[in-house]
């Protein structure tokens, strides 16, 4: 699909104000309610809009630590892959997994209690003989920068 400078500043609105109305997008974008409308579902439909949801403030729930996991294979087969992949969608703790070209092969993002449900989740990747080969803690100590939006403007070609 081909976005035009009215489908991204949609985007740009919803991505930063997710909870608009859709009569004040409407507004926002400069166009009526309904072709607006119109827009926002082809959007949808062409999954471009993955999903809507509220963002949460992890503090407010006591305490918690987010740790980055950068992880090696055992082996480089699609089946390797596509087992690892599997065990990783199965832990909730993992709230974010990506396949990586270059020295690692994932990175995943996991947000527990503490270290010591931390490493329970390792140990029971561990067991469960899914591949993993070796892994690399990093303990986030502060966020610096939260952005939910994308940088539109330069992924596009409008």
């Amino acid at each position: 699909m081909k976005l035009d400078a009215r489908d991204l500043e949609i985007l740009r609105v919803l991505s930063a104000e997710g909870r608009i109305t859709k009569a004040e997008l409407a507004d926002r974008v400069g166009l009526s309610p309904t072709p607006c409308w119109e827009r926002l579902k082809k959007l949808e439909t062409a999954g471009i809009i993955e999903g809507y949801g509220a963002r949460l403030a992890l503090r407010a729930f006591g305490p918690h630590v987010v740790v980055f996991v950068a992880c090696e294979l055992e082996g480089h087969k699609t089946e390797h892959f596509q087992a690892f992949e599997r065990a990783v969608a199965q832990y909730e703790e993992i709230t974010w997994a990506w396949a990586l070209g270059g020295g690692f092969d994932y990175l995943i993002q996991v947000v527990t209690r503490d270290i010591d449900a931390y490493q329970r989740l390792i140990d029971a990747l561990l067991e469960a003989r899914v591949g993993l080969a070796r892994y690399y803690t990093y303990i986030v100590t502060k966020r610096v920068k939260s952005s939910y939006g994308l940088p539109l403007g330069l992924l596009s070609d409008e």
